[in-house]
């Protein structure tokens, strides 16, 4: 792909859906298309100001422009990932804007020479950092009365503050950006008493609206009008309503309406008196005052002294800020009420005042972005209108790492931002540390571009190794930041690895990029001396397999492990501490809520249950048939193999025979194929089932059939003018042909017509002995039933009906595999169109193919702005990591919900402990380490004399190498083995060269006979 590679802009209106596809799912169409007709300005392009350009570029508004006549220091190389070296002495903004116009190529980047009320007018929202308070003043009393949406922040070492204003009247069209609420009725009382259907969970709040549909007796609740809730209990709620709604009479769905809500913010002169906060930390509840007039004093201190800051570490600076912020207090009462200024905050705040960290602004780069989409969209609820942080705990024990005047001082460095918090003997600490990334995608970029900046692995011990065996798509591109539209086909880590490089010259040659998966099958290539040569690792993965299997390693290496995951708005960290704390695998989420099988079959209710129905079918027809048939033709005894493993034999062999016996030659073979092939579907399968289950049938306690979740369907006729009809057959006709190999022809819409004008349709005529599930139990019995024998007389039929495999030697049918980016491929075109037509059969709302790809394809909704706050959370705990910090107390789990906005902490579980003969061990962590390749009895003798332990059984793997019930002689002969030789005579294998440490499962028994738990045997060999 050439270097100049342009993308087309899509037509007005319109979004690039491959661009936006997982950002779409987070913001929906209307509010995207909302926000890519908003102008932004960006003033102050310091660390904080590129990082929020850059998500906010990435997010797609429709244009950005950025005021920064200020000079490039080196001092902002700390932060400011878009400038180097040769552009000190240029403007900030000239020297970034040519690199942030590279991150997407629908929003155009111009430079703002001048900040007049005209050019001002001309913008949707304003974010200010690097200001004074006096230009900030100035700015939002020209914003405020003309709803131009007005942010200002500062990050002053670990503290950071933000302030939102988007005017008198901001209406939020959704707030939270959760799907709306639905279910299903069960009986509505006079007074308005709604009651749910089986004590489903209707998940409603006080003050919330609803709508209903489908309800008879009361028909003016159809008219689709709103109604406020009242919750009477998690099965109830009430509505207001009169005699004039008549009597409920059975039926009916409820769902939830997100109504507009109307936000009246202030002017930043009346909130500096009168300040709102939103609490970032609920253990540090008592903190947002004192931040409030400690950042007014900083401003103060400026504009004393010439726009300078307080020095690092300066004891006399730091006790002027603070009389300063004392003389603020007094003149301002109310903001501390009965509470003294914080002395030792305060002067905490002035040592670091001169700090710019890449982990905080990353956090507050990431939260100031999406207010500022909340602003261009009016999704999500915005922060109303403070919010203030601290990490405090991520400063270094001072006995390891001093902070005074002398350690801290700028050194004309590209790190002096850092120094000044944290020190230099810390500052070289984190150059010399030798790091793994395992994933270098949305979270992997963030984090490579936050430890370039640090210069984590800079230093000539230092080292950083980062593994991803992925590629990069166009869709990467939304949120990837360090991936161009000309990398797009090229390996993630080779791209992200030469990225950061690029951005700190330190770190050539101190990055490896491999493109292995870290799994069972490179443990020869991530080894015990790999492992062992780290110092902490760092996942940035998106599945809870590889999860799980680096959190095993780095339980078994005792490496520190950094953890998060994002799904859209919502975030979450977790930090895992040697012989702390509990470890990633420690909890897991619930299992995701399947589909019983009898709505899946017969009885759907939603477009979840249509969608999941004709993803199976593309399975079906695609996939598991063509893939059966290959089977057939390749495997001798393949009939008989398949009794003993497949209950449902008969459909198995009766697909094969149609896919061999019925095979299509022609195209037109293949529209046939898929025309009938939707009239059984849509036509005889409801027709049969409404044979079985009349329309006015009744349950054996004589209630309605047809009632509650069960909505009786309607057969559909064929209309080749319904997009839904047309494209089953297109897509059906065009995936058949090509798992038969057929040349896909250029087909047009008078092409399937004609042929579709030739089809023979046949009548449907009922089956008698059809039996259908009404219920999960029923069709778990029906399961049971389908196991078959080669005596069965239509078993037999069937199998003598296929052709033998020898005359058919090298015919193999092709496969597909579901591949949901690929527009082109019918894939979603079919199984949105098929979920679309069962959804017409049940009278159910159809879904687009943007919302049928999300639900199909499992799309895990994502959007840069999250991912860059959780990646600057995650340094923060990096920094208490490289400290060595072992007061669990100082290390936060880190919980984050955007649209609410909700950021809220959690001290990490301890890792429990387990005891035997009256010794304590940490269950996750600890272990029995042994060197040397001892004999089964020199095992036995060890561990009785040694720990008091008599092992009972003894394990490797899925071997079982000795237990206290083997024979005597058995027991006898394996007694004097060396343990590899007694593994390799049990397993009948040989142990691979480059396992270096034997893991043995035991159970022992302690001094008293009784069965204890115990840690695992690590041999070292």
């Amino acid at each position: 792909m050439s270097d100049n590679m342009q993308i087309d802009s899509p037509p007005q209106g319109s979004i690039d859906e491959g661009l936006y596809s997982r950002q779409l799912y987070v913001l929906g169409k209307e509010a995207m298309i909302k926000m890519q007709n908003a102008n932004v300005l960006i003033i102050g392009l310091g660390g904080l100001g590129i990082e929020i350009a850059k998500n906010v570029a990435l997010a797609g508004v429709k244009s950005l422009s950025l005021y920064d006549p200020h000079p490039v220091e080196l001092s902002d190389l700390s932060t400011q990932f878009f400038l180097s070296e040769s552009d000190v002495g240029k403007t900030r903004a000239e020297s970034s804007s040519t690199k942030l116009s590279e991150l997407n190529q629908y929003v155009p980047i111009s430079i703002v020479n001048d900040l007049s009320e005209s050019t001002l007018a001309s913008f949707k929202c304003i974010v200010a950092t690097d200001i004074t308070l006096e230009e900030q003043v100035k700015l939002n009393n020209f914003t405020h009365p003309k709803e131009i949406g007005f942010i200002s922040a500062d990050i002053r070492g670990l503290f950071g503050q933000v302030f939102v204003d988007f005017g008198k009247n901001f209406n939020v069209i959704d707030q939270t950006g959760e799907e709306a609420l639905t279910g299903i009725v069960s009986d509505i009382e006079k007074d308005g008493t709604v009651t749910m259907l089986d004590d489903n969970r209707h998940g409603l709040q006080d003050g919330d609206f609803v709508k209903f549909s489908e309800i008879q007796g009361m028909d003016k609740l159809n008219d689709g009008s709103p109604h406020k809730v009242e919750v009477l209990g998690p099965y109830a709620f009430k509505i207001k309503m009169s005699d004039s709604y008549g009597t409920y009479i059975k039926g009916g769905l409820y769902q939830q309406v997100k109504v507009p809500k109307s936000l009246n913010f202030e002017p930043l002169t009346q909130q500096l008196k009168s300040p709102e906060y939103v609490i970032s930390d609920f253990a540090k509840f008592d903190r947002p005052p004192q931040y409030h007039l400690g950042f007014q004093g900083l401003h103060a201190f400026q504009t004393r002294h010439q726009g300078k800051l307080p020095r690092p570490c300066h004891d006399e600076d730091a006790n002027e800020l603070l009389k300063l912020v004392s003389e603020i207090a007094t003149q301002n009462p109310d903001i501390l009420g009965e509470d003294p200024v914080n002395e030792k905050l305060i002067k905490e705040l002035s040592y670091q005042a001169t700090g710019n960290l890449p982990g905080m602004v990353a956090m507050y780069g990431g939260l100031i972005a999406q207010e500022v989409l909340k602003c261009c969209s009016s999704k999500f609820g915005p922060v109303k209108q403070w919010l203030y942080f601290d990490s405090l705990e991520s400063l270094p024990p001072t006995e390891r790492y001093p902070r005074n005047a002398e350690t801290c001082k700028p050194l004309g460095t590209r790190y002096d931002s850092q120094i000044a918090v944290f020190g230099k003997p810390y500052q070289e600490t984190i150059s010399n540390l030798k790091v793994f990334l395992v994933g270098s995608g949305a979270i992997g970029c963030e984090m490579l571009k936050n430890w370039a900046m640090m210069g984590l692995g800079s230093g000539p011990d230092g080292k950083v190794i980062i593994t991803d065996m992925d590629s990069i798509e166009k869709s990467n591109l939304n949120r990837q930041f360090l991936f161009r539209p000309k990398d797009v086909g090229r390996n993630k880590a080779d791209v992200a690895a030469t990225a950061v490089q690029a951005m700190n010259p330190d770190l050539k040659g101190k990055i490896e990029a491999k493109l292995e998966k870290v799994g069972q099958d490179t443990e020869h290539i991530f080894d015990d001396s790999f492992w062992n040569n780290l110092d902490f690792v760092t996942n940035a993965l998106d599945n809870v397999d590889a999860r799980t299997y680096v959190d095993r390693r780095c339980i078994f290496y005792k490496k520190p492990l950094l953890e998060s995951g994002t799904l859209g708005t919502k975030g979450n960290t977790q930090v895992v501490i040697p012989n702390l704390t509990e470890s990633y695998s420690s909890s897991q989420d619930p299992p995701e809520k399947s589909i019983p099988l009898c709505t899946l079959r017969s009885f759907p209710n939603k477009i979840d249950h249509t969608i999941a129905w004709a993803k199976s079918l593309f399975q079906g027809y695609f996939a598991d048939s063509p893939e059966s048939v290959n089977l057939y033709l390749t495997q001798s005894n393949y009939v008989e193999q398949t009794l003993k493993q497949n209950p449902d034999i008969k459909g198995t062999l009766q697909n094969i025979s149609d896919y061999l016996n019925k095979r299509p030659y022609t195209f037109n073979d293949c529209i046939k194929w898929a025309r009938l092939e939707f009239e059984n579907k849509f036509n005889h399968d409801i027709q049969q089932l409404l044979y079985n289950f009349p329309k006015d049938a009744k349950t054996s306690n004589g209630a309605p059939f047809w009632s509650g979740p069960k909505r009786a369907p309607e057969p559909l006729h064929f209309d080749i003018d319904n997009p839904d009809h047309f494209n089953f057959v297109v897509g059906g006709a065009n995936l058949l042909a090509f798992i038969y190999g057929l040349k896909e022809p250029k087909a047009t819409l008078e092409d399937y017509k004609k042929a579709l004008a030739e089809i023979e349709i046949p009548p449907f005529t009922p089956k008698s002995g059809v039996s259908i599930a009404a219920n999960d139990a029923e069709a778990e019995e029906q399961s049971n039933r389908l196991s078959g024998s080669i005596d069965d007389d239509e078993i037999r039929s069937i199998a003598a009906s296929l052709p033998e495999p020898s005359t058919l030697a090298g015919y193999r049918l092709n496969p597909i595999e579901f591949e949901k980016d690929d527009d082109t491929n019918h894939h979603i075109e079919f199984i949105s169109a098929a979920s679309n037509c069962r959804a017409l059969n049940y009278c159910i709302e159809t879904a687009d193919a943007s919302k049928t790809k999300f639900i199909a394809g499992k799309i895990i909704p994502a959007i840069a702005t999250t991912t860059a706050l959780v990646t600057g959370l995650v340094c923060l705990e990096l920094y208490k990591v490289v400290g060595g910090k072992t007061d669990i107390e100082d290390y936060k789990n880190g919980f984050i919900n955007l649209a609410l906005p909700f950021i809220g902490f959690s001290e990490p579980i301890k890792s429990p402990q387990g005891k035997y003969n009256e010794k304590t061990f940490d269950q996750i962590w600890d272990r029995f380490d042994i060197e040397g390749n001892l004999t089964l009895q020199q095992l036995l003798d060890h561990f009785e004399k040694n720990e008091g332990l008599e092992i009972s059984m003894l394990s490797y793997g899925v071997s079982l190498l000795y237990a206290s019930f083997f024979p005597p002689k058995k027991v006898k002969d394996r007694l004097a083995m060396k343990l590899t030789d007694l593994i390799k005579e049990v397993s009948k294998r040989d142990i691979p060269s480059h396992v270096k440490n034997l893991i043995f499962e035991v159970c022992c028994d302690d001094k008293e006979g009784e069965d204890v738990e115990v840690p695992y045997i690590c041999v070292k060999l």
